[in-house]
């Protein structure tokens, strides 16, 4: 059986055209989960929230190293 890459190249531009996808998605799920009561498009969309908050936590801010940081 093979194993899966565990290091993967992209830009921050592919990052985030997969973010827009997931976020699209996402508003798919949730009309769909607004016209009826059915589990499986919840299921699908706390997976897409948590794949979306997982690429986030991985991105490096930026902060300036010689100016005093100023947080908006």
């Amino acid at each position: 059986m093979p194993a899966y890459n565990k290091t993967f190249e992209l830009t921050p531009d592919e990052l985030e055209l997969i973010e827009k996808a997931l976020r699209e998605k996402q508003r798919q799920l949730t009309a769909k989960s607004a016209d009826n009561e059915n589990s499986k498009p919840c299921e699908v969309l706390r997976g897409t929230h948590e794949l979306l908050g997982r690429l986030h936590n991985q991105k490096t801010f930026y902060r300036p190293k010689t100016e005093a940081y100023i947080g908006g």
